[in-house]
């Protein structure tokens, strides 16, 4: 996350966090910490597509769950 911070703080504009990053507390401290002002994720979201629901509950945070979807949480 160097180099986003670094490339944001330079530039003034806005960067993404990417690579590795598979835990919620990751991706809640990067933004929280104004490190980068979106976390980009591919793999994990491939593996998990249900990650982003999953991450929420895990902060303690409301998720929209797509209708079609709300019978299985």
């Amino acid at each position: 996350m160097p180099f986003a911070d670094e490339i944001r703080r330079g530039a003034g504009v806005a960067t993404g966090a990417v690579g590795l990053i598979t835990q919620p507390d990751q991706a809640d401290a990067i933004i929280r910490g104004g490190l980068a002002d979106v976390v980009l994720m591919g793999r994990e979201l491939l593996r998990r597509p249900q990650w982003p629901i999953e991450a929420a509950a895990a902060l303690g945070q409301p998720a929209p769950v797509p209708a079609p979807y709300a019978r299985a949480y």
